[in-house]
C-alpha cells in the first residue's frame, strides 16, 4: 500500500548497486528536503526515542496525512525523507494500516541501521501513526 513517492524510492533502490550507494541516496533525500522553520523545532514536536534530534510537525490537509520534519544527523533527515514519501497524501484513517517495518524493509533498512536508529524509526513512526489517528 506504499504511495507512488515511496515506490520510485524502492526502484531507485533496486537499481543501486550497494548499500553505500544506497546510504548516499538516503542523505540525498534529506538533503533535498526543505528544513523545518525553528520555530517549530520545539519541545512538544519533538521526537522521543531518537540518538538524534528529531521534530516532526504535523500538516493534515483535506483529510489526508502530511507533515514537515528534520533532524540535526544527515542521515535521519535522510529518513525522515523517506517515511515523508511512505506516508504524505495517505488518507488519515489509512495511515495504520501501513507496515512500515514491511516497506522498509523492501529497501534494506532494516539489515543496514544500527538498532539506535531503528529505535528512532520506530519512534518516528508511531508518533505519525498518533497524529494521524488523532486528527482522523
Amino acid at each position: 500500500m506504499a504511495t507512488a513517492a515511496f515506490e520510485e524510492i524502492a526502484e531507485t533502490f533496486d537499481f543501486l548497486d550497494d548499500w553505500e550507494e544506497r546510504y548516499r541516496h538516503v542523505i540525498e533525500l534529506g538533503k533535498a528536503m526543505p528544513p523545518l522553520d525553528e520555530s517549530f523545532k520545539v519541545p512538544a514536536l519533538k521526537v522521543q526515542g531518537c540518538a538524534s534530534q528529531v521534530w516532526l510537525r504535523p500538516m493534515p490537509r483535506d483529510g489526508k496525512f502530511d507533515f514537515q520534519g528534520d533532524s540535526d544527523a544527515m542521515i535521519v533527515r535522510g529518513l525522515i525523507a523517506v517515511l515523508h514519501a511512505l506516508y504524505a497524501g495517505v488518507p488519515l484513517a489509512d495511515v495504520a494500516k501501513i507496515d512500515a517495518t514491511a516497506e522498509l524493509g523492501r529497501l534494506g533498512l532494516n539489515e543496514h541501521l544500527s538498532s539506535q536508529r531503528s529505535n528512532g524509526v520506530r519512534a518516528m513512526v508511531e508518533r505519525i501513526r498518533e497524529e494521524a489517528a488523532s486528527r482522523a
